[in-house]
């Protein structure tokens, strides 16, 4: 799969349908989503096919993940600077 077809796929992944996870995860998937390395881009894929409300307990952080490996992962979307649509 080409880096492109990955970007836009992941991009639309990213749009949830909730605004508070669309605000983090889609200006994440448009400009955090290339600087991750291979491995963060895998798990970040796997991270999107969680429920909507896990996700969104966990960016508010209201709950830990489950999966300590999204720790790190979910810390990153939080940095990671909000751009407007």
């Amino acid at each position: 799969m080409s880096t492109t077809t990955l970007q836009n796929r992941i991009f639309w992944q990213s749009r949830r349908g909730m605004l508070e996870l669309d605000l983090l995860l889609v200006p994440f998937a448009r400009t955090g989503f290339s600087t991750l390395t291979p491995q963060q881009q895998a798990l970040y894929a796997e991270f999107l096919r969680n429920e909507d409300q896990d996700l969104y307990a966990w960016l508010m952080l209201r709950s830990p993940p489950p999966d300590p490996r999204y720790s790190d992962l979910v810390q990153r979307i939080l940095e990671n600077p909000k751009i407007p649509d």
